[in-house]
């Protein structure tokens, strides 16, 4: 009996312009856990399987020479492994690129949503499905699609933390689940079911909705710059009262404004940060293009956690002056900063 398929969901970004950042080296061996990804102190459940391994474990050829890759439950794809199959509509430079592993572990170690309740397989393709160029994500499980041209590691965050957002709505809040459903398409202004629904052009759908509130809201500044979501029609999530707080209760994290980060003047050579009630997490620092400049370990109070900066990146240099993001791991969204050293 053939398994139903549980991938519905996808970001459709152009195959053409989208999808790459190294090409396709041997296998590296097993499974990466994304260990950087922290709630509360654990590691996420969170696995990522480079192409190199999905092609060696869980891709096979049948008698006509196809190649097919396979879930875990069964559920199986054709893949398309030349750029000059009819099914690819522009060939791009000729070749597949993959995903680059390092830049998946980096993105979800950018995203600021508790996902200590969070289990998914992340598969990066070596090639895309023949019925569904793009990434697409399901219960537990990414698909990370290559493509024809390089993908800059902006669009390799934004994809992902889009992708994740499927996981998390399946997880946190089910399509049976309709209080919690109810209750996001007020916050949303979605709620007529004959404009918003699954049968709906793609950027009307509520399931992608939700993804892109959680890419913008929860992914990393690589991931949710310029804040603008597929769907041009309706607000900005950003701009939509409560809809950060009623996203982050469903993992039963405090709410925003229960943790909103605080820091000193920053032009005098040093930022302290505060952080009032909860538990404390790492502090982070990025530049304008993501980068993330130094981690920070808090210093705890009474009432409040503190980080100190004293203007240097990890490495020990002095960073110049410009726009910089900092943000808690766990708590939100990034506070943006005029660093003038």
């Amino acid at each position: 009996m053939k398994t139903e398929d549980p991938i519905r969901h996808a970001l459709p970004i152009p195959l053409a312009t989208c999808l790459a950042a190294a090409a396709l080296m041997g296998v590296s061996g097993g499974a990466a856990r994304a260990n950087e990804l922290l709630a509360g102190g654990e590691a996420s459940g969170l696995v990522i399987h480079d192409a190199g391994e999905t092609l060696q474990r869980y891709c096979s050829r049948d008698s006509r020479g196809r190649l097919w890759f396979g879930l875990p439950g069964g559920t199986r794809y054709e893949l398309v492994t030349s750029t000059a199959d009819p099914a690819i509509a522009n060939p791009g430079d000729g070749a597949f690129h993959t995903f680059d592993a390092a830049e998946v572990r980096a993105a979800l170690a950018d995203v600021s949503y508790p996902l200590d309740r969070i289990r998914a397989d992340v598969f990066i393709l070596p090639y895309p499905r023949r019925r569904g160029l793009e990434s697409a994500a399901g219960p537990q499980v990414i698909l990370l699609a290559p493509g024809v041209r390089l993908l800059s590691r902006a669009q390799q965050h934004a994809e992902l933390a889009h992708e994740l957002g499927h996981v998390v709505q399946y997880a946190l809040m089910p399509d049976p689940d309709g209080s919690s459903w109810a209750g996001y398409r007020r916050l949303r202004g979605i709620e007529n079911a004959a404009a918003y629904s699954a049968a709906s052009p793609h950027a009307d759908r509520p399931h992608e909705i939700f993804a892109e509130d959680f890419r913008v809201l929860f992914g990393g500044p690589l991931a949710s710059s310029p804040g603008s979501i597929e769907n041009s029609t309706i607000r900005p999530p950003a701009e939509v009262a409560g809809l950060g707080a009623f996203m982050l209760k469903l993992s039963g994290a405090p709410s925003p404004a229960a943790r909103s980060l605080t820091f000193t003047n920053p032009s005098r050579g040093r930022i302290t940060f505060s952080l009032p009630g909860g538990r404390s997490e790492t502090l982070d620092l990025f530049d304008i293009a993501g980068r993330r400049l130094v981690s920070l370990a808090p210093r705890e109070g009474q009432a409040r956690a503190e980080w100190t900066w004293d203007g240097r990146d990890a490495s020990g240099g002095p960073v110049t002056r410009g726009v910089l993001f900092a943000r808690v791991r766990g708590a939100g969204k990034s506070v943006r900063i005029s660093w003038l050293p």
